[in-house]
């Protein structure tokens, strides 16, 4: 099976995980063709530019169904996502219909091309709301899902050098701020996505939207929600008024979802905050700049 991987996967696991990911896209084809060989599956073709930490395919199933064949490195716990989809069981979420080895999932099919993005931003808006409110369930008995504090704790360990930088200083001392106060009590601790914005919910057949890709955590629901704030950032950045709209956004999504206002602006903060600092890192300076500057605005 020869195909090269979509630039995004490339560029996005060199970003995150560097050698590491190096050596697992170097290995290509290898575990798709093991994973294709363990389901018997027919391939049609590679998604592009699909996602930043995994490899999806279009198959056939042996019963000449349509499926897709999700492979990704065993860093990005593909293990921990097929268990957070079973235990959605397609509430939501596009269903799990087999693994396919520790490196691979077998997918229902959804529409790639067609995700919530392709709305206008205010159906966009409501119809995430809808599919996460959905995922928001207590998490299976003896997971093992990393906590809300323990993946906020190793963001913020690499965002503490941050602190000394003359354009992120600030900022950077306010998420980490809000980030500690935020840990501070006990919360919730609801199966959330982890990885939730309108790019993840993809046109269904069986139903209208269904979320994929999580990378699932346990926690407060604001945690998950605040990602979802700044969606389309360049346009809001880009908006005269983009300020007062992104303040009032976080008070429409946090009252239409029930979660407290604050909670939710300052695990936003945080989240702004980090993919700025972790986009200065990568050398994405127009990224970052975006970034900070929406977190300014919080």
């Amino acid at each position: 099976m020869a195909f090269e991987p979509p630039q995004r996967l490339v560029r996005g696991l060199g970003e995150t995980h560097g050698d590491v990911a190096s050596d697992w896209l170097a290995a290509l084809p290898g575990p798709v063709e093991r994973a294709v060989g363990r389901a018997s599956l027919s391939p049609d073709r590679v998604v592009a530019p699909g996602g930043r930490s995994s490899l999806v395919l279009l198959v056939h199933r042996p019963d000449g169904s349509p499926a897709a064949l999700k492979v990704a490195p065993p860093f990005a716990r593909p293990d921990l996502e097929g268990a957070a989809l079973a235990h959605w069981n397609g509430w939501g979420a596009v269903r799990l219909l087999d693994g396919a080895g520790e490196d691979a999932l077998v997918l229902e099919r959804l529409h790639p091309e067609v995700s919530l993005r392709s709305l206008p931003e205010a159906k966009a808006l409501l119809e995430a709301a809808g599919t996460l409110r959905r995922l928001w369930v207590e998490p299976p008995a003896g997971h093992g899902f990393e906590s809300v504090a323990e993946r906020s704790a190793r963001q913020a360990a690499a965002m503490e050098p941050y602190r000394a930088d003359p354009v992120a200083g600030a900022l950077t001392a306010a998420a980490l701020a809000a980030r500690e106060e935020l840990t501070s009590d006990g919360a919730e601790t609801l199966l959330l996505h982890g990885a939730f914005r309108q790019g993840k919910v993809l046109a269904g057949d069986r139903a209208p939207w269904l979320a994929v890709g999580p990378e699932p955590l346990v926690g407060e629901r604001a945690y998950d929600l605040a990602r979802l704030v700044r969606d389309r950032v360049e346009d809001l950045v880009g908006a005269s008024a983009g300020a007062s709209i992104a303040r009032r956004r976080v008070n429409k999504l946090a009252d239409s979802l029930d979660v407290d206002r604050e909670r939710l602006r300052g695990w936003t903060l945080f989240r702004a905050v980090e993919s700025g600092t972790r986009a200065l890192t990568a050398g994405r300076r127009q990224d970052a700049e975006l970034l900070l500057e929406f977190a300014s605005w919080l």
